[in-house]
């Protein structure tokens, strides 16, 4: 057991020694999020071709100009400024840098014109693929330009181990397994019950239970790792 197996938050530390959380986000919300952009991008061309038909050449060329905006200029600008475009902000994703801070400008065109890269050789597949086998769902412009896109609802908050149960784990245990297990009991309370029992389940053999017995007994042997005799 490893404390990288138990979720997908990239740990950053700050000049000040603070550990930060990152939830990164994996290919499916990062795919809906693009969906609701493309849409809006595609609709507000569909809009504007209407009134722009009757200026002739000038109204084509204007199109143009204003289709390479809306499909460049659009998520560069919006990601600069404000770190996500509508699609982001509607599913709580934000970009920001591999130590947790918002990303520039440069950052922004970057990973943007990278993604010409990652469409390759068609839908998306060479960003599909990285995002799958690198561990924070990275894909190819966010490893250049060092980006993560992360979850942005999901605020750090200050967690708690329950307390009302001690287990002593049945085998001693590595300091990063240590480390993983009170991790999990920290976090488990802003995870959905589902959730919760699908992480447990990755340790069964430790914990010695499935289900939401595995989820209580990790409880228990955190707050016993954490002195709670």
């Amino acid at each position: 057991m490893s404390a990288t197996m138990l979720d997908t938050y990239r740990e950053v530390i700050t000049p000040e020694g603070v550990p930060l959380h990152l939830p990164a986000a994996g290919p499916v919300p990062r795919a809906l999020a693009w969906a609701i952009d493309f849409t809006l991008r595609v609709g507000a061309l569909m809009m504007l071709s209407i009134p722009l038909a009757f200026l002739g050449e000038f109204g084509q060329g204007l199109y143009l100009v204003l289709m390479f905006l809306l499909m460049w200029a659009y998520t560069i600008v919006q990601e600069a400024l404000w770190g996500r475009t509508v699609g982001k902000r509607v599913l709580g994703l934000r970009v920001v840098a591999r130590d947790g801070a918002p990303i520039g400008w440069m950052a922004a065109i970057t990973r943007n014109l990278l993604r010409t890269v990652d469409m390759l050789p068609f839908g998306y597949a060479l960003g599909l693929l990285s995002s799958l086998f690198d561990p924070h769902g990275r894909r190819l412009g966010d490893l250049v330009a060092g980006t993560v896109v992360i979850h942005d609802s999901a605020r750090p908050a200050l967690g708690s181990v329950p307390i009302d149960t001690v287990l002593a784990p049945p085998q001693p245990l590595q300091p990063a397994e240590q480390a993983a297990v009170v991790a999990f009991a920290e976090r488990a309370a802003r995870l959905s019950a589902p959730r919760q029992q699908e992480l447990a389940g990755i340790v069964a053999p430790l914990s010695g239970g499935g289900g939401q017995v595995g989820v209580l007994r990790l409880y228990a042997m955190a707050n016993w790792l954490l002195g709670r005799r």
